[in-house]
């Protein structure tokens, strides 16, 4: 009851059917994000993309100005010299055989997953349990690479990885209702920036459709995406 009474306090507060300005909507969403925790502020883009075909699809990741506000727990499949150089980087989980045993006992205690090139032999095994949860190491994402400190060091520091899912949908989270305006204004603007530089050769038409600002749990609103570019 009480949520459902946050909410439609949160809802009196909006203009039914508005377009908000970037800033507008940062200040409105941080001002209705009154959980007993720090919620979270997500963007959520709507693409005129169809992520069924490869040159549609829309996929990366990014260092946001002011991270995320989430430390992420990081796993990374290496051996050796590489394996010492990933727990220094401060990986939470590090291993080969043995980490892939306890993938497929179900024991899956990270949030990104690096390995380096010559494990892919054995990760490749583990794409089915991996690949749904968004968790399989890529290349082109950075996350299949000798420079494990360098993928550790960025995961940790508050990068954010992207995808169109069905629908065409990019979501993310891009900082904490306990930011200043001002840094949200900014991870805004470098998130929608990147998404914007990866428009696949495939599409036609309008890329960027619509964008959308919310906190956890508090109500969304749509923002002129003319205002982000500002």
């Amino acid at each position: 009851m009480a949520k459902n009474k946050r909410l439609a306090a949160a809802y009196a507060t909006l203009e039914r059917n508005k377009v908000y300005g970037l800033e507008e909507a940062v200040n409105l969403v941080r001002a209705n994000a009154k959980a007993k925790f720090d919620e979270t502020i997500e963007i959520a883009i709507n693409l005129g993309v169809d992520p069924r075909y490869a040159d549609q699809m829309v996929r990366g990741l990014i260092s946001l100005p002011h991270g995320t506000g989430k430390t992420l727990r990081v796993g990374v499949f290496a051996r050796g010299e590489k394996a010492e150089e990933a727990k220094a980087a401060g990986a939470d989980v590090v291993g080969a055989e043995e980490l892939a045993e306890q993938i497929q006992a179900g024991q899956i205690d990270f949030d990104r997953c690096i390995a380096t090139p010559d494990m892919m032999a054995l990760v490749g095994r583990l794409g089915k349990i991996l690949g749904p949860r968004g968790l399989m190491p890529n290349p082109k994402l950075g996350t299949v690479t000798m420079d494990v400190k360098g993928a550790v060091t960025a995961a940790k520091s508050g990068q954010v990885e992207y995808r169109a899912e069905k629908g065409g949908v990019v979501h993310a989270g891009i900082g904490k209702a306990s930011f200043d305006a001002k840094n949200l204004l900014e991870n805004v603007r470098a998130f929608v920036d990147v998404v914007q530089k990866a428009r696949p050769t495939g599409v036609k038409g309008t890329y960027m459709k619509k964008i959308y600002l919310s906190s956890t749990m508090g109500p969304g609103l749509e923002v002129d995406i003319s205002s982000v570019a500002g």
